[in-house]
């Protein structure tokens, strides 16, 4: 049986009162078009559920063409499963696709916390790309430690967050609480591929490194 991929959505389209904002659609396509060329199964659910907000589509990238126009995405793009419908028993690995919403909704979200709990405790890839990492900072084991502690991770900088113009609007600086929840943030070059692998986790620092992230996941799994 092929393995499956749950990609997780922002269901948050208010970045701070400055504009609108979402998941970011290249984030979630890249690593989608990695797993559906390997012969896996791609699903898509989101915080809230319904039609999730989209952010930074760029419709010159092919990829984030072909990733809206699937008939599978499309459907569920249309009315995803909100998050807390999902059993984490069907998925060998989940996506926490970034974009600036999921500052707000993935933190804090039980639901979030819960998914990644299971599928990592039943063995499975827990990965998350650019801001998507958010999800992962309160992010806790059955016996209380924090999923990442003591990890390498990959997360959008707070340089990054200062040259889009947003450190004083994000709620807090990824960088930051990746840091204070006890991994070691490992960054690289503004805006440039950086991933991180330790074992079972996969992280992307920003939305140059959702295609690698994919892959890497890919190799794990293929390896299972």
């Amino acid at each position: 049986m092929s393995p499956r991929v749950l990609l997780v959505l922002t269901s948050h389209d208010d970045l701070g009162g400055v504009r609108k904002t979402g998941y970011f659609v290249g984030e979630a396509a890249h690593p989608w078009k990695e797993f559906v060329d390997a012969g896996f199964t791609v699903d898509l659910a989101s915080i809230s559920g319904g039609t999730p907000p989209q952010d930074g589509y760029d419709d010159s990238d092919q990829i984030q063409k072909d990733f809206l126009a699937d008939p599978r995405m499309a459907e569920q793009l249309a009315d995803t499963r909100k998050l807390d419908e999902v059993d984490p028993a069907e998925y060998d690995a989940i996506v926490l696709v970034g974009g600036h919403g999921t500052m707000w909704d993935f933190p804090d979200s039980p639901a979030l916390a819960a998914l990644g709990r299971s599928v990592w405790e039943n063995g499975g890839i827990v990965s998350a790309v650019c801001h998507g990492p958010s999800g992962l900072v309160n992010m806790t084991l059955s016996d209380g430690t924090p999923l990442i502690a003591g990890r390498r991770v990959a997360g959008f900088t707070n340089e990054e967050e200062a040259a889009v113009e947003l450190t004083d609007v994000v709620p807090f600086l990824l960088a930051d609480r990746l840091t204070a929840a006890g991994a070691e943030h490992v960054p690289g070059p503004k805006f440039t591929e950086q991933v991180q692998v330790d074992g079972r986790l996969v992280t992307g620092q920003n939305p140059q490194s959702a295609a690698a992230l994919g892959r890497e996941v890919v190799t794990l799994l293929q390896q299972r």
